[in-house]
Formats: C-alpha cells, structure tokens, sequence
C-alpha cells in the first residue's frame, strides 16, 4: 500500500454503524457456513468424518498436519489441539518438507493436509512422497476434484461457503470451517482414546487451566500428618491436636479407624462453656461429615466447600482419612 493510499484510509470517517454492521454481517456468514458443515457432517461428510478419526487413532506413529498460508495457521492450531488432547502429532510446512523436513515422516504416520481448493502447489511434494511411501494421506479441503481431494485416502469435503470478506478474497468462512473441523477431529479422538481431565492436567500442568486440574490428592495434607483423635479423648487432647495441625479442625476416628466426626474452631466457640475441658470429642463433634475421593478435581472440591460454607474437606479411602484439604491450599495453589 503507497503512503498516500494510507493516509486516505486514516482520514476515512468511522462510521459507528457501518463499523458494527460489518461485525455483525461477518458473524453472521460465517455462522451460516458452519451451519452447512454441520449439515454435511450429517451427510456424506460424516462418512469420511468417521474414517478419518479411525485413521487417526488407529496410527502407530503420528499425526503430520500440513497446509500452507492461512490453511498453515489453522493447521498449526489445530495440531496444538490434538497434541494437547492425547493425539501425538506435529504441524510440517510444505515449503520446509521439500528441502528435507519429509524426513521426519515415517511409515507409521498419517498426513492431514489442508487446502481450500486442493490445488497448493506447495503440498504437492507431501501429496507424491505419501504416495511413494504408503503414508495414508487426509485431505480437508473444499476441492473434491482437485489435485489433493483425488490423492487422499480420505476426503474431507468441506461445503463451498461464501467468505465474509466483501471481495470475497480473503479467507474468512473457510478458514472458520477448516478450524471447527479440525476441533471437531481431536474432540471425536480425545473421547474414543477415553482421555480424561487427570490425563489432561499432564499436558497442561501451568497457568488457571493446570490449578484447576489439580486433584484433591494433589493439595491436601497427607496421613499421618493429620489432627487425629478419638471419640473418648479429653478435650484437653483435642485441642493439643488442633494447635498443632494448621487445618483448623481435628478429625475423629473409631477404633478401627474409620471416620466418626470432625471438630473444627466453629465446633469449639458453638460449644464453648465453663465445663467444656470436662467434655469429650464425642459430645461435641460433628458427626458423619461431608468427605470426598483424592482423586475429585480441586475445583469441584471448592464448589463443594462454597456451597456447605466450610472450609476444610475430609480425604477418605475405604472410609479412613487419607487426607485433609484447606480453602488454604487451594488458594495457594491458584484454585480459589
């Protein structure tokens, strides 16, 4: 763009409405073109749909995903997806596979390759050393008559959309299609290989997203560095076990072990009298109280903590503690 064409553009008026109308006009199309994915899913599609995801999962090596351009961005997030979802895999670029990256592509793999119109002359070395080599090859690509839609094992037909942009050049809608697919692909994966939020929290151990997977094992204090007592102890024992644990609360056992009750500082105060150090645990404890698995998500245990208005949780195995989590740690640990 020339200097003088610039500066029109920054003395344009902006035109509030015309600003959001060409938001809104954007949103809209591009709505409309995943709305006739998922009609073709429903179809044809979702034929090659399954095959591709059997592919897929049954590779005993990688997943390669190439594209070029805009195509190559939206592979390079769709390959982040995957990879963080239990599919191995990594994005290659066709310029780079042609001077010695195709190397890094065995007979194990699958190659998913995107282009809208299936005619990318960069693909074209991928496309040949698939063949040459037997590495079962993906297209998803809006050209089922083109160059990649005939050389694939499987074609992912995507339906011809209009783009948003007015002139009808720059990718938009296609783009859009190409990446729900794409998330449409790891999420249909990451539920046949039964990939759970504790496999999840492997690949994603920083950040709010790695706090909120931690589980309740993870956090909480672990016997037998816990605050126990029995139903007969004095309450002397009681609070000698309280002040020397920073979990508020001492957890009471039966004789084989098992949890009876919890005495926490509010149990104390409730209670509190001229007679209380003549009391026992049993008098004053709450009986049968809210515990939960080690394995439970640290942020379904401070839901639960919210919403009973308590702030330390119970860990139990086979009905003895195993562990006790404070509102403490969870907010350390960037969970709260």
């Amino acid at each position: 763009m020339s200097p003088a064409s610039a500066a029109a553009l920054r003395q344009a008026p902006a035109d509030a409405a015309a600003i959001r109308a060409a938001g809104l006009r954007t949103i809209a199309i591009e709505a409309a073109g995943l709305g006739a994915l998922q009609a073709a899913l429903e179809g044809a599609l979702g034929e090659a749909f399954i095959r591709a995801v059997e592919t897929i999962h049954a590779a005993r090596g990688r997943l390669v995903v190439t594209g070029m351009g805009k195509s190559g961005h939206v592979g390079g997030k769709i390959t982040a997806t995957l990879a963080s979802t239990g599919t191995p895999c990594f994005f290659l670029h066709p310029a780079e596979a042609s001077h010695g990256d195709l190397g890094m592509v065995t007979s194990g793999d699958v190659i998913l390759a995107l282009s809208w119109s299936g005619e990318t002359a960069e693909l074209r070395d991928i496309i040949h050393y698939s063949r040459r080599h037997q590495v079962p090859l993906i297209a998803m690509t809006s050209g089922a008559a083109s160059a990649l839609g005939r050389a694939a094992d499987v074609a992912l037909i995507l339906p011809k959309v209009e783009e948003a942009c007015p002139h009808g050049l720059a990718p938009t809608s296609s783009t859009t299609l190409q990446l729900a697919l794409g998330d449409a692909i790891a999420v249909a994966l990451l539920e046949k290989r039964g990939f759970t939020p504790a496999l999840f929290h492997q690949f994603h151990p920083g950040g709010k997203l790695g706090a909120q997977l931690l589980t309740v094992g993870d956090l909480m204090k672990h016997a037998p560095d816990l605050p126990l007592v029995r139903p007969g102890d004095a309450m002397g024992a009681v609070i000698v076990a309280m002040t020397g644990h920073n979990l508020g609360c001492a957890i009471v056992v039966d004789d084989s072990g098992a949890l009876a009750g919890i005495i926490t500082d509010g149990d104390l105060r409730r209670h509190m009298g001229p007679d209380i150090m003549a009391r026992h645990a049993a008098d004053i404890m709450t009986r049968a109280p809210r515990s939960v698995a080690p394995a439970m998500l640290a942020s379904a245990a401070l839901a639960l903590m919210n919403e009973r208005k308590i702030s330390v949780l119970i860990a139990v195995e086979d009905d003895r503690p195993v562990g006790a989590l404070h509102m403490h740690a969870l907010l350390a640990a960037g969970v709260a």
